[in-house]
């Protein structure tokens, strides 16, 4: 398949936000009261998807919004601190060159996706942020049809379980990749279109099918 679009999600595929997330949880936790999360456990709920993980949790469903507000906030503080993986860079400006179209949609604000990307990758790309927690497939919708794209010639690429499923809810393929929030065999398991274990894969496979 020739993909004409790539979008991307932001935190875990682009950028490097999970430390991050790690060490705010439980603050989050107590302010919004649901289960802290003890430093053993984090491994096993890398394995779960977005609803497991807030069903073991315990976190009232009423107030995902409120939390994802406040998340977003906490990040716009730290957003200075947070750094692309490496190689994104690269991979990102090789797909602008080859001439995807690319873009980003994400739960996070687009003020801290612009921040981090930085001026010259931001004005190279769309963007559908602020996503509710499972609203991502209405933003990835919206940015294919924005683009006047095949959704069959549409990629999107993400790290969590959520990723895939919203993927396919809008009617394109997913590419996981293996160095973010989710542990790399349960992404396996949801079925992706490709794996990916660095960003030069990206480039890699686009490349090929350019």
């Amino acid at each position: 398949m020739t993909y004409r679009m790539v979008i991307f999600d932001f935190d875990g595929t682009l950028a490097d936000t999970f430390p991050w997330f790690a060490s705010v949880l439980n603050d989050v936790a107590a302010k919004y009261g649901f289960r802290t999360v003890a430093p053993e456990d984090v491994a096993w709920l890398r394995t779960l998807d977005s609803r497991e993980i807030i069903r073991r949790l315990e976190v009232p469903a009423w107030k995902t919004p409120l939390i994802a507000r406040h998340m977003r906030k906490l990040a716009s503080a730290e957003r200075t601190n947070f750094r692309l993986f490496p190689g994104v860079e690269h991979a990102l400006e090789a797909l602008a060159r080859e001439g995807l179209m690319l873009a980003v949609a994400s739960s996070n604000s687009e003020e801290n996706v612009r921040a981090v990307l930085g001026e010259t990758l931001a004005g190279r790309m769309q963007f559908a942020c602020d996503a509710s927690l499972f609203g991502k497939a209405r933003s990835i919708a919206k940015l294919v049809k924005r683009a006047s794209v095949a959704p069959a010639a549409a990629l999107y690429v993400g790290d969590e379980i959520r990723d895939a499923q919203a993927a396919r809810a809008a009617g394109i393929a997913f590419g996981a990749v293996t160095w973010g929030y989710t542990a790399p065999g349960a992404l396996a398991a949801a079925g992706p279109d490709h794996m990916f274990a660095a960003p030069a894969d990206i480039l890699a496979l686009l490349e090929k099918a350019s």
